[in-house]
């Protein structure tokens, strides 16, 4: 089962239940974390939420010497441990559980390839729990583990509050000021640089800002029992600043930590961000995040719509949009690099799928022409994706259906309708539950209508504004769509009939346009390339 719920929501409550479940009914349980703070951070919560249960838990992570580390085996291997929470510390050989019924994987997207290919044989015969703070459905589609089954947290921990965070440019004044409000209201501050080798001057000037105030350092790089000492003290509040690259950036849990600055926030990705303000605002009390970085008129636009969005949304639960506007933001591409191995895991089933007819089609259309020619020839569609551009609202609207996750859902089921029976199919269904249907989701059924008949024509983008039509036709001049015998029955059809069915046909150095004045709608204009495709295929069939 994947579990998907925002920072802070409460995924590890729901792991300590599942894992008290199963070692109540006699099986051991291993709960696997990214990093080795939060195997620490895991091992004191479990500890401390079991403690009147009288359960052996461990934690195995670079912190440990050897001998304790084959102490710990040797427990594991003779059941004598029910919970062990361990980095990739857990995927060593030398780990054999006795009896595993259950194994928890927290933050399942920070493990590399090799490390779940391990999970993978580990996992055959056992339950497996995985928790994430990003529910997209394009990744949850087909989960890495997959998980068929998937709960979404939805609902806060009561009297939480919304971060308030705010885009600053770099201000010493500013900075004195955060930490001062927050180190009198009695609380603690995260002050994040994500450079750890000028990481002690920021130190300094923060000591220099603030000289009555306890500052601490911590990185990666650190000794590890310096680093442990460091984080301990902190939690248990000897320190008021803790000057930090984004080590703190998973799972953390500090409530008396409600201030984070964040210097040269322009550098963050935009998950990076949302996970580190979710380490502040984990109590009662009002949290503030200040993203630190130079005016934004010197910020490429990216890092601009990524800060902007942080801000935007600062709602509790608001992981989802994040998550969204960040695939609107860098688009899908980056999931789709070479360095990507086996990214069908990444991107979803249905997503891969597409991918795949895609690079197959390009390849039959150039590298493999000749070959397939005879296939292409008798294609019907030559085009997959038709862009529309129009003044209409093509959409359905938030009051009509008010749960992003639903739109989302019914977009992708209205985005795989292939004829005029599922639309009707389709539009019934949205009537019986959602109520008469809008105008724009009218216009949205006219568009995909439109849209169908374009794939058909060869047509890749249409523009309709100001009651005129301009149809572009496909851009790549090696398309088989040229050589086909509709294509050549549409050039006779429009230069005959042309002046008399109201299209002209233009040429510029990169495209063939169709154009048509007096256009009155998306129905309107459906109807002409109709009317004009019905000729040209008559054409065809005639001979």
């Amino acid at each position: 089962r994947l579990v998907c719920g925002d920072v802070g929501f409460g995924k590890t409550e729901v792991a300590i239940r599942a894992a008290f479940k199963a070692v109540v009914g006699g099986k051991q349980v291993a709960v696997l974390v990214p990093t080795t703070i939060l195997a620490l951070q895991h091992y004191k919560t479990f500890s401390e939420r079991l403690a009147e249960f009288n359960l052996h838990i461990d934690y195995l992570n670079r912190f440990k010497t050897a001998a304790q580390k084959r102490e710990v085996y040797r427990k594991i291997r003779e059941g004598e441990l029910d919970i062990v929470i361990g980095t990739h510390a857990l995927l060593n050989k030398q780990v054999q559980f006795k009896d595993l019924g259950l194994l928890i994987i927290d933050e399942e997207q920070k493990f590399g390839v090799a490390a779940k290919e391990k999970l993978r044989q580990l996992k055959v015969n056992v339950d497996t729990l995985t928790l994430t703070a990003t529910p997209i459905p394009r990744t949850l589609q087909f989960s890495l583990m997959a998980a068929r089954d998937l709960s979404i947290i939805r609902t806060p921990p009561p009297n939480r509050q919304p971060i308030h965070t705010e885009i600053r440019v770099f201000n010493e004044a500013l900075i004195k000021e955060a930490i001062y409000y927050e180190v009198q209201r009695g609380g603690q501050v995260f002050f994040v640089h994500n450079r750890v080798k000028t990481l002690p001057q920021m130190v300094e000037m923060v000591r220099r800002l603030c000289p009555d105030v306890d500052v601490a350092m911590a990185h990666g790089q650190m000794d590890s029992k310096t680093l442990e000492k460091t984080l301990v003290d902190f939690i248990e509040r000897r320190y008021e600043v803790l000057v930090c690259t984004n080590i703190i950036e998973t799972g953390l849990d500090i409530p008396n930590a409600n201030t984070m600055l964040i210097h040269n926030a322009h550098q963050f990705g935009l998950s990076d961000l949302h996970q580190l303000r979710g380490r502040i605002g984990r109590s009662n009390k009002k949290a503030f995040c200040y993203l630190l970085c130079p005016p934004m008129s010197v910020l490429t636009p990216e890092a601009r719509k990524r800060l902007r969005t942080i801000e935007e949304f600062s709602e509790l639960g608001s992981g989802f949009e994040i998550a969204m506007r960040d695939l609107d933001i860098r688009g899908a591409g980056n999931l789709l690099g070479a360095e990507q191995s086996g990214f069908i895991n990444e991107v979803g089933y249905e997503t891969f799928q597409r991918i795949l007819d895609e690079a197959l089609q390009e390849l039959k259309e150039e590298e493999f022409r000749e070959l397939f020619a005879e296939e292409q020839a008798k294609k019907q569609e030559f085009v997959r994706e038709v862009q529309i551009e129009t003044d209409t609202e093509m959409h359905i609207p938030d009051e009509y259906v008010a749960n992003v996750q639903e739109r989302l859902l019914l977009y992708q089921e209205l985005d795989s309708l292939e004829d005029e029976e599922q639309l009707q199919a389709f539009a019934e269904k949205l009537r019986d539950r959602f109520g008469r249907l809008p105008a724009q989701v009218e216009e949205l059924f006219d568009g995909l209508r439109l849209r169908w008949t374009c794939r058909r024509m060869g047509i890749e983008r249409v523009v309709i504004k100001g009651g005129k039509m301009v149809a572009f036709f496909i851009a790549n001049p090696q398309s088989p769509f040229y050589d086909s015998a509709l294509f050549a029955a549409l050039f006779r059809h429009i230069g005959a009939e042309g002046h008399r069915i109201g299209f002209t046909m233009k040429k510029t150095a990169r495209h063939l346009m169709l154009v048509r004045n007096d256009v009155q709608s998306l129905t309107h204009a459906r109807k002409l390339l109709h009317t004009l495709y019905e000729g040209a295929t008559a054409e065809v069939a005639g001979g």
